[in-house]
């Protein structure tokens, strides 16, 4: 079933990659969004669970392990074209989590993977709602390991 003018919702899964005061970003490859930095994920597969689809994409995506940290939050991600149809429809589940190397390599969905300091995340040209998802994922960090 393709992703473009789907018959119904997607379930995808998206990582906030925490590293000290770094996030990972990936360059998205693809559509939608293709060339813009974003989180790292994808969509879940039959009989996956959300975590377990995560820890596949983002091995997938970054080659990176990582330590669950939370749920940071559930998204919409709706586009619609000029005609006001629906082109793509995500329904996005994010965590948060730590990375426990900060070694990553850009895989088969990702252009590019990068760390940023989180402060200048704001500079990049970000995907729509990446900087609120990462600042939530910083506030399950907090209560995490308080």
């Amino acid at each position: 079933m393709s992703r473009e003018y789907p018959d119904y919702p997607r379930v995808g899964v998206g990582a906030v990659v925490l590293y000290g005061d770094r996030v990972l970003l990936v360059r998205r490859g693809g559509q939608p969004s293709a060339g813009r930095w974003s989180l790292p994920g994808g969509l879940v597969e039959l009989g996956e669970t959300t975590e377990e689809a995560l820890r596949r994409e983002l091995q997938e995506e970054c080659a990176i392990d990582v330590k669950l940290l939370g749920l940071a939050g559930v998204i919409d991600r709706i586009v619609h074209d000029h005609e006001r149809r629906i082109r793509y429809h995500y329904v996005l589940v994010d965590y948060a989590v730590e990375a426990l190397s900060d070694a990553v390599t850009a895989g088969s969905d990702a252009a590019e993977a990068t760390w940023v300091n989180i402060d200048r995340v704001h500079e990049m040209d970000v995907t729509d709602g990446v900087v609120a998802m990462i600042e939530r994922a910083l506030a399950v960090r907090g209560a995490a390991t308080a």
